[in-house]
């Protein structure tokens, strides 16, 4: 899953270690064609985790997905941190409680994790708090090369125990404070490509779901009449890369209404849900 030439410039690796490593590799999993047929009985191995709502469940065809990129975007205070939680909880419980049966990476890029919290979510789903805490691996990341370093961090961590879940919160806030102006656009670009291709491939290789959530910026060239004027930071890199995008609104009081923005699976639909102490629920519950 490593490009040859990152392969090359770590210190101490030769031409020839990088081959022999390759070739290694290559007998263990192959990287060539495989059937149809082969693909449908990978997929049997997808884990599908509980959001704590069961129309957000019906609507993402069962809940979060494993061995893919699920996106929330929304403006402030729409419910993507509140899910996060949420399934920084559900993800601990076994596969037939709608589970992950796995431990949790939390990496924080906007200081918005809160214990309080998933101790009162674990209370709803009858599970020992503090045990709940101690299965969640956290990191506050605060540059795009402290985010690129915990991400190797993590993958280290999933090859000692078995995880389910890693919550990124939100993925674009370093990059928007590290790269500034059109004149760094590009590099920014490449390094966000870079980072989320190295995600999915955990997320493919270790079997776990990726949730990140994503910030939304004004349209300048849409218009009310033809609908939203906000749109997700990040371009068509973050675009590409992400399996699911669900776009989150605000609705009356706690409500909040959460659209399939683009899957490869679902239609574009949308359902409402409810913000609550204990997480994510069912709306009007």
């Amino acid at each position: 899953m490593c490009p040859r030439r990152e392969l090359v410039n770590i210190k101490g690796m030769s031409d020839a270690k990088v081959d022999k490593m390759i070739e290694v590799a290559g007998k263990i999993e192959s990287s060539g064609f495989i059937s149809g047929y082969e693909v449908s009985e990978r997929r049997k191995r997808v884990k599908r985790i509980s959001t704590g709502s069961s129309s957000l469940n019906n609507l993402l065809c069962g809940g979060i997905e494993s061995m893919s990129i699920t996106e929330a975007f929304g403006e402030f205070r729409t419910g993507k941190t509140q899910l996060g939680h949420t399934l920084a909880v559900t993800s601990q419980m076994s596969l037939s409680e709608g589970g992950g049966a796995g431990k949790v990476i939390y990496i924080d890029t906007e200081g918005t994790f809160r214990p309080e919290r998933i101790v009162k979510i674990a209370e709803r789903f009858n599970m020992d708090p503090a045990k709940t805490l101690e299965n969640i691996l956290y990191s506050r990341a605060l540059t795009v090369d402290n985010l690129i370093s915990l991400l190797i961090q993590a993958g280290a961590c999933m090859m000692e125990d078995t995880y389910s879940l890693l919550i990124i919160d939100s993925i674009m806030a370093p990059f928007r404070v590290d790269y500034s102006g059109r004149g760094e656009l590009s590099e920014r670009q490449q390094t966000l490509g870079k980072l989320l291709s190295k995600l999915l491939k955990i997320s493919e290789q270790f079997n776990i779901a990726v949730y990140m959530t994503n910030q939304v910026t004004a349209d300048p060239g849409a218009t009310m009449a033809y609908g939203d004027t906000k749109k997700p930071v990040g371009g068509n890199i973050i675009a590409h890369a992400s399996t699911t995008r669900l776009y989150f609104k605000k609705g009356k009081g706690e409500q909040r209404i959460c659209r399939i923005y683009d899957s490869p699976l679902i239609a574009e639909t949308e359902v409402p849900f409810q913000l609550s102490e204990g997480g994510i629920i069912d709306a009007n519950e």
